[in-house]
Parts: C-alpha cells; sequence; structure tokens
C-alpha cells in the first residue's frame, strides 16, 4: 500500500487569535477553521441551550412525575464507557435529587446481547420498575419497548444511536439524530445526551422547588461526560469539545468522582496533567474490559462510589481484566493481520474495498478492537465476527473517515432483506448479526457496497498533516504548546507533522516498538523518536530501517530520570 501526504491547507491570512498563543498552535488552529479566540474559550456559556435538544423538556417531566410516585426508576445501559458513564450519570444525579428509589442493570452482552431486548425487560420485570430509563441504546429496540409497555412500564429512550425506519414507542425519546431534529450537535456521546436530559431535570426540579438541601449541580457531572465522550471516538465538534474540557478541568482539580482517580492511578497516569488522550488510552480501555470480558456493573460500580478505598479496589479489578483482554486480543489481532497480509501485498492481484473476518475461536467482546487495528493497517473498512451460538455470528464494523459505515449496512439490507439479522450504530462504529450460513454472502455484499462509497470518496491512502516543522520549532516549549491545546480527538484530530529526517540509529525495544535517532537532513541537532508496534506478527521481522525518510510524526516530551527531552512519535515511516 503506498500512502500518500496531504498537507492541511490553511487560510489566506491565519487569523489573529489569543497574542500569547504558540505560532505553531495558531497554524494548527487555523488548518482547523478556528476564526476567532471566541472559539477557543470553551465555557459553559457557549454550550448549547439545553432546551434545544428535542424531547429534553418532555424527559424532565417524565422523570419528576415519578419522583412524586415513588417508583423504582430502572436505568438500563450499554456494556461499554459510554454506557457506563451515562449510567452512572443519572443514577448519581437521580439519587442526589431525592428519586427515593433508582438502581440500574446493564445487559450482559454475552446472554442478552445489545439494547432493550424483551429478554432484558423480562429480567428487569422482576425488579418491578415503573419507568425503564435507557442510556446509550433503545432507538432500535421496538420490541423490547412494546414488551415494557405492554408490562405497564413507562419508558424514557436516551440514545445517540442512528435510528432505523420505525421509532420505538417509547413514552418519550431524546436523540439528536431524530429525524427533524433542529439541535446544533448531531455528534454528542450517549452521555451527552444524558447529561442534557439531567440538565433540564434539574431545572424542572428547581422551577418546582423539589430539589433537596445539598442536591448536586449539573456541571459535577463533567467529568463523566468528559470520559464517555473520549471513549465513544464521537467527532469532536464545539459543542463536545466544550463538554470534554470541562470535565477535564474538574478531572485535574481533584473535582471527580473516585472511581475516575483510581483508574488513572492504576493506570499510572498523572491526574494534574491529564488530556484528553489520557482518557482515551488508559481510562478508556479498562472500563470497558469489564463490559468485553465479564460484566459492565463492575465497571458502573466503580464510577458510582463515592468511598476511595472501594474505587482503588473496583479499578484494579478492572486492570486486571483489562490486562487479560489484552492477551485475548494480541492473539486475536495476530489471526487476523496474517488472514489479511495478502490484501496487503500489491502483487498478490487481490482487492477489497471492505474486508470481513471471522474465526471460530474469536471472543464476541474483543471483535471490535480487532477490527479497529485491521482498520488502521489496511484503512479500508472492516468487519470482525465471531460466533454467538450454532448458527449465528455477531460482528463489530469499524469505518474510516468518509464512509459511514451504517450507511453501508443499511444499503445493504434494503437489497436483500435476509441477509442481516440485526444491525445499528453510527458512522464509524457499528454492530451486526447474521446467520453463519450468510457470512460468504455478506462478505461479498459489503464489499461491493464499499467499493460503490469508496469510488466517490477518492483514495483513502492519504494522510493528513499540519506540514512541516521549522528547525526553531522542534522543542519542548512547542510540545507543552501542542498538549495544552486540546482537547483533541475525531473532527478536531491531534497535530500531526512531517518531515524528511536521517535516521543516525534504530533498535527494538520491548520487543516491539523501534526506537530511533533522527538527524535534520542538514544535520542539526538529534531527536529521539519512538514507533509503536513497529515489528509484530503480521509484518514479521521486520527490517530495521536506515538513510533518509520522511517520517509523520506526532510531537511530544519524555521524561525519563527526572530528565523531561522532546520526542517524536512515529505515526508513519514513508520512503525518503
Amino acid at each position: 500500500m503506498s500512502l500518500t501526504i496531504l498537507r492541511r491547507a490553511l487560510p489566506a491570512s491565519v487569523p489573529a487569535l489569543d497574542g500569547d498563543l504558540h505560532p505553531v498552535l495558531q497554524r494548527v488552529y487555523a488548518a482547523r477553521g478556528i476564526r476567532s479566540s471566541e472559539e477557543l474559550r470553551l465555557s459553559m456559556r457557549q454550550l448549547l441551550p439545553i432546551g434545544t435538544l428535542a424531547g429534553v423538556v418532555a424527559a424532565a417531566q417524565l422523570l419528576s412525575l415519578h419522583r412524586q410516585r415513588g417508583g423504582l426508576v430502572l436505568v438500563i445501559g450499554d456494556f461499554d464507557a459510554d454506557g457506563a458513564t451515562s449510567t452512572a450519570l443519572i443514577v448519581r444525579a437521580l439519587r442526589s435529587w431525592g428519586f427515593p428509589a433508582v438502581d440500574f442493570l446493564v445487559p450482559n452482552r454475552f446472554e442478552f446481547g445489545y439494547g432493550l431486548t424483551p429478554e432484558i425487560v423480562a429480567l428487569a420485570a422482576q425488579r418491578r420498575p415503573a419507568l425503564i430509563v435507557t442510556v446509550d441504546n433503545g432507538i432500535s429496540s421496538n420490541a423490547g419497548v412494546l414488551a415494557a409497555r405492554s408490562a405497564g412500564i413507562d419508558v424514557l429512550v436516551t440514545d445517540h444511536h442512528l435510528p432505523g425506519s420505525e421509532l420505538p414507542h417509547a413514552n418519550v425519546i431524546v436523540n439528536p439524530n431524530l429525524p427533524g431534529s433542529a439541535f446544533g450537535s448531531r455528534a454528542l456521546a450517549g452521555v451527552g445526551v444524558a447529561f442534557y436530559v439531567m440538565a433540564a431535570l434539574r431545572r424542572e426540579l428547581q422551577e418546582r422547588s423539589m430539589l433537596p438541601p445539598l442536591a448536586l449541580v449539573t456541571a459535577e457531572l463533567l467529568d463523566l461526560v468528559a470520559l464517555g465522550t473520549v471513549a465513544d471516538v464521537v467527532p469532536f465538534d464545539i459543542n463536545n469539545r466544550i463538554l470534554v474540557a470541562q470535565g477535564l478541568a474538574r478531572i485535574r482539580s481533584g473535582r471527580c468522582v473516585p472511581g475516575i482517580s483510581g483508574l488513572l492511578e492504576v493506570a499510572r497516569r498523572a491526574q494534574g496533567s491529564l488530556v484528553a488522550s489520557d482518557l482515551g488510552f488508559a481510562v478508556a480501555p479498562r472500563l470497558n474490559a469489564a463490559g468485553r470480558l465479564t460484566d459492565m456493573s463492575i465497571g458502573i460500580r466503580c464510577l458510582l462510589t463515592d468511598d476511595a478505598d472501594e474505587a482503588r479496589a473496583l479499578a484494579a479489578e478492572l486492570d486486571a481484566l483489562n490486562a487479560e483482554r489484552r492477551q485475548i486480543e494480541a492473539r486475536m489481532q495476530a489471526e487476523a493481520l496474517a488472514a489479511v497480509r495478502v490484501l496487503r501485498d500489491p502483487g498478490s492481484g487481490v482487492r477489497r474495498a471492505g474486508v470481513c473476518l471471522f474465526e471460530e475461536a474469536w471472543h464476541q467482546g474483543v471483535v471490535g478492537l480487532v477490527a479497529s487495528r485491521v482498520k488502521e493497517r489496511l484503512r479500508r473498512p472492516v468487519i470482525a465476527f465471531a460466533r454467538i451460538d450454532e448458527r449465528t455470528l455477531r460482528g463489530s464494523a469499524r469505518s474510516i473517515p468518509g464512509i459511514h459505515v451504517r450507511d453501508v449496512l443499511d444499503a445493504m439490507a434494503a437489497r436483500d432483506s435476509g441477509l442481516i439479522q440485526k444491525f445499528g450504530g453510527h458512522a464509524m462504529a457499528a454492530g451486526v448479526t447474521l446467520a453463519a450460513e450468510r457470512l460468504d454472502s455478506f462478505a461479498r455484499a459489503f464489499d461491493a457496497e464499499c467499493s460503490r462509497m469508496l469510488s466517490q470518496l477518492g483514495s483513502p491512502d492519504v494522510i493528513e498533516t499540519d506540514g512541516e516543522l521549522q528547525q526553531q520549532e522542534l522543542a519542548l516549549p512547542t510540545a507543552a504548546a501542542l498538549r495544552a491545546g486540546g482537547p483533541w480527538g475525531p473532527g478536531f484530530p491531534e497535530p500531526v507533522f512531517d518531515g524528511v529526517f536521517r535516521i543516525q540509529s534504530a533498535r527494538l525495544v520491548g520487543e516491539r516498538h523501534l526506537k530511533l535517532g533522527l538527524s535534520a537532513p542538514e544535520g542539526r541537532g538529534l531527536f529521539d523518536a519512538i514507533a509503536f508496534n513497529f515489528s509484530d506478527a503480521e509484518r514479521g521481522s521486520a527490517a530495521l530501517p536506515d538513510g533518509a525518510a520522511r517520517i509523520a510524526y506526532r510531537l511530544e516530551s519524555n521524561e525519563y530520570l527526572g530528565e523531561r527531552r522532546l520526542q517524536f512519535v512515529i505515526e508513519h515511516l514513508l520512503g525518503a
């Protein structure tokens, strides 16, 4: 595969932002469409008004009614980090605001699958809830909502996934992606939707003088919103950037739930200097490990406890699960990357626009991670499947910018109504269930539909960068400014630069990572660099590079033995 570097275009004149901004950061912001300093404030007063999200007022009124009636409110979440943070957020809020009976239930993915299914409703009904609140799921749970309503249980659906052609008959639905929605951000994560609903509820209770003394304020929930939003890899539009920035500020100052502090502690991340990527790469995987391998209830309890010792113990349990998950994932990734090696060989004659992978022994809780890793390697949409029973497969899809994977599945289902049993998701990730006997037909249809979309998109084998840094800009102050300049995320990507450097030294460390010594072509200065996962089972014993190379990299600082040094984190190592 031949990759091409495309440098992001700057406007004809870089807008004058705050005078003390680092000049590199000024250019980076301009390339991302920032036109005024006001867009960088990321203050709560810039947040889209609560009442502009359709359904939140009706949701608040429904919740207020059930507070007065006193019945059990049961929150049913998804088994990922977005679902866990959403569940913890609503349970914490309702308990603080005087609801007499609040509990949660999260489906075990291995027994019940995703969403508010009739089976999970039957389990929930044993607790006799008056109201079920779904978080990060429910928009495609038509049968489950019907089962709940038939049992006399009211249902509030809060979700952010794309709806199907028919909406569930819930009492109230809150989803920024409903047809006709005028809300200014369709990119809210499930936890963002939950936050808006709780903000509307607090306003409703305050107006009715129903808030108890010392009731938490909605802003106290922003630590959970930041974690769930980063973990779900939703686009960082201005609204999500505000939510994440405000949540990060709370966590840095120690104003967060003990569970987040405990997870940061076991991950050895400094809470006081936390950035979004720390949540994404250190906290979220540990939280997600519970839902992938066992039961997300462990993660939710970690986020709900106010006892620091209990939080540390649960965080340690999640850390152990994450270590187990990594071992399982490493084996599955080796098998997957070996299977797709032929797809990366220019001489093989094999081309795939969309790739489907399946192995009998794969763990269904980890296939999404495998799909993500292979997607990054192939730069094509990928679905990895695992067997859930003798006749059925469940797959997890990961896509690339420009190819909306849920739309791909929707188009496939429209062409062949018997091909897919269930599917749902959003642009970059989706889940799908199908009969095992239809896998080959599905794989051909997936490839064909992705090929059609790729033909309209253009080449995905392009690396976007923020250009070349000058010699004087290759310095620790630049790295510090870029780190502080976030939050960075999808749609507002962390800066990546490119340039030609001479490789002065190269060695493998930790068996898989490549440690390099680099110098600029003119020979001034020597820079440390690292390329993570340079050597793996798919690449085999990759030859160590030498001579000159064009490198796409992120600029960071690395502390070793008390000394802070500049470090390049290599994203792509290309020929000069």
